[in-house]
């Protein structure tokens, strides 16, 4: 190591003896290339059991601590990986290495919140796709880059310093099929979540802002719960983590609340079901590509051309909370819609490869523009809203379905209205609300959604309410749809002020069939929208 004189500062001798233990790492691993020829296995293990104290040590750093010497360490140990990759070019620990190098670069960057170690992440992130093109860790590579990339201008051009905002509390409540947690802050925060496996666990990254004192390194175990532990990290810079421990791979919706700001968790306690029952094919069995077909004008949209398909589905249950939507005699529009789309979810969780994500698991109020949104942050690709109708004449019965559009009636305007109540968008919003609408790029998507769903609620209700009525599929300016980026549509799935359908409604019979048939609807919409390949199954 090198001798540091008196004139030295401390952060010179420091950088000094980093910059000579990364020397002496590279010089020890170029001497046991040499002596044990292509074989990396073990320098490639001994790394990476480095790599899970230090890794340790962060996630354990007690408050205060200084940050200073896992930094340096991070730093050593992402150079002796990347002298693995590059001693090594031809071993099959190269394009590993390059991974976990970039990886512990990004994570230094985000724990730390220093732009070299950012940079770092990024060079070598972008030399693995460089090096090892064909190496499966590219496309892990891929959402990475993306999120260091857009921390470039946060990091660049730092906006001006804000008070934080305080984390308050922590609240876990066991609800009915869910578990939630709620994040109580004194002020709107910016955030991000993640889950990951290995152990399973979601981490919440709130923006600008500090946990109280009692919060602060606290952490709080449950046993025997879908939320074993919550921790609350130390905050780096302006940013708090707090991290959800899992029992294990759990669907979540995470949505924000108002008055007060609150970050809300809710976890599922049904983990998702695997397909039952079908033919099992066998490996390498041939697959057979079935036309695709046309959408209801006669064409083939942008999402036909290129074969895409329905994989995540965003199922939002109307209302909740204060606002109970449509009332008759005790039962109300938020917690029917709400057992309705809970009854759906399972039916679809029985699907290969489709995924399910809730806009809420309780009675709780969701904004509507927070529903569209959550869509978009979960990446879906169809939006599905569940109402109940209501209307002054006790006479008027029926199903609609509605999408995106601008309203033709006043009956139209009626439902949109009522619907609308719980916006929170202002009149200075209205040119960008109009313009989303008339820019509505997804609109015969969502009209062939629309009307699929329709005619597969009529086909399934008619059977189980003989006096059921086929309202049609309409189009009206509905806040929850406005800003979806996918196909979108709104489903009223009957009047509960109509007596005879509203005392339908009370039974869990019906509520199953109407769960049928719109799962019906929504496998109808994937069939006609893909070029769908069908696996030949084994005799």
């Amino acid at each position: 190591m090198p001798n540091c004189g008196r004139s030295d500062s401390a952060a010179r001798c420091n950088s000094r003896r980093v910059r000579a233990t990364i020397a002496l790492v590279s010089i020890a691993i170029a001497g046991q290339v040499s002596a044990q020829g292509s074989n990396g296995a073990q320098l490639f293990k001994e790394a990476e059991a480095r790599e899970a104290t230090l890794r340790a040590e962060i996630d354990t750093r007690k408050a205060g601590a200084p940050a200073s010497p896992l930094l340096d360490r991070a730093r050593t140990l992402v150079g002796a990986y990347q002298d693995i990759s590059r001693l090594l070019p031809a071993s099959p620990y190269s394009d590993d290495a390059l991974w976990h190098a970039g990886m512990l670069a990004a994570d230094a960057f985000w724990e730390f919140g220093q732009p070299e170690d950012r940079s770092t992440a990024l060079r070598l992130l972008k030399t693995l796709g460089t090096r090892h093109p064909t190496s499966p860790l590219v496309k892990q590579a891929s959402p990475q880059l993306d999120r260091l990339n857009a921390a470039k201008v946060a990091v660049e051009a730092p906006p001006p310093k804000q008070p934080a905002v305080m984390l308050k509390a922590i609240r876990r409540e066991a609800l009915p099929g869910a578990v939630r947690v709620t994040l109580e802050l004194g002020g709107e925060a910016a955030y991000h979540d993640e889950q990951i496996d290995g152990p399973s666990r979601v981490f919440i990254d709130l923006e600008n802002t500090r946990p109280v004192e009692a919060l602060t390194d606290a952490t709080r175990a449950f046993p025997d719960d879908l939320v074993r532990q919550i921790r609350v990290g130390h905050p780096v810079g302006t940013r708090t983590r707090v991290v959800l421990d899992l029992a294990g791979a759990v669907p979540h919706t995470i949505y924000a609340l108002y008055n007060p700001y609150r970050v809300v968790i809710d976890f599922a306690r049904q983990a998702v079901a695997p397909a039952a029952g079908g033919a099992v094919a066998a490996p390498g069995a041939p697959s057979v590509p079935s036309e695709p077909r046309p959408n209801g004008r006669g064409g083939f949209s942008l999402s036909r051309q290129l074969g895409l398909g329905v994989a995540r589905i965003v199922i939002d249950p109307g209302h909740g909370g204060h606002d109970p939507g449509a009332m008759t005699d005790g039962l109300s529009e938020a917690d029917l819609v709400l057992d309705v789309a809970l009854r759906l979810e399972k039916l679809l969780a029985k699907q290969p490869g489709v995924e399910v994500v809730l806009t809420r698991r309780a009675n709780v109020f969701v904004p509507l523009e927070e529903r569209t949104a959550m869509a978009n942050r979960a990446g879906a690709d169809l939006f599905l809203s569940i109402h109940a109708n209501a209307s002054e004449d006790e006479g008027v019965r029926g199903i609609e379905t509605y999408f995106l559009n601008f309203a033709p009636n006043p009956a139209a305007e009626a439902i949109a209205a009522r619907e609308n109540a719980a916006s929170a968008r202002t009149m200075r919003q209205l040119p960008d609300i109009v313009k989303a609408i008339a820019l509505n790029n997804k609109l015969d998507e969502s009209r062939d959604f629309a009307s699929l769903l329709q005619s597969a609620m009529m086909e399934r209700l008619k059977r189980a309410n003989k006096r059921v009525k086929d309202l049609g599929v309409k189009q009206a300016p509905f806040v929850v749809l406005v800003g979806a980026t996918m196909p979108s549509v709104l489903a009223e799935i009957a009047f509960l002020t109509n007596h005879q359908e509203a005392t339908l409604l009370r039974g869990g019979t019906y509520r199953q069939q109407i769960a049928e048939a719109l799962f019906n609807g929504v496998m109808r919409y994937q069939r006609s929208l893909k070029a769908a390949t069908q696996t030949i199954a084994s005799q």
